[in-house]
């Protein structure tokens, strides 16, 4: 079994720097599909019902950006993919406003590659105080048998 590999489609290539995303991503070959779970700023394990104290975020759309992104990092690292392997991000946001912000604190991690993507403005999310939420979709590589 071959591994996957992963093919950014742009249909105006000279344009491709205009986006922090890519228009589609093509999974080629063999690959295993993982869907992470949306990752706020609030740690990954934490009681249900919500305890008010394990969610007590930073206004900064760039502190609670990077608390989600390190959620997401500890995920890929653990069954062995990295940022070049996500082919989808779902970015909820409570303020549109915060999308530049956003953009700018995700990029350290994702560094050149982009994945296909949607931004979606929302009431709020599942702990006050919340104002990010990113969903992945990554094409984890094959292991070789």
């Amino acid at each position: 079994m071959s591994a996957a590999h992963l093919k950014v489609v742009q249909p105006e290539p000279d344009k491709a720097h205009m986006m922090p995303y890519a228009p589609a991503i093509h999974i080629v070959g063999a690959c295993n599909l993982m869907y992470i779970s949306g990752a706020t700023a609030s740690p990954l394990y934490h009681n249900h019902p919500h305890i008010d104290s394990e969610h007590d975020h930073s206004n900064d759309i760039a502190v609670q950006t990077r608390n989600a992104m390190e959620t997401i990092k500890s995920i890929l690292e653990t069954v062995g993919a990295s940022w070049k392997d996500v082919v989808k991000v779902t970015k909820y946001l409570t303020d549109m406003r915060d999308a530049d912000g956003m953009h700018a604190a995700m990029r350290p991690y994702f560094g050149d590659w982009r994945p296909a993507s949607t931004m979606v403005c929302i009431n709020s999310l599942s702990s006050p105080g919340a104002r990010v939420e990113l969903d992945m979709i990554v094409a984890v590589p094959a292991k070789e048998s």
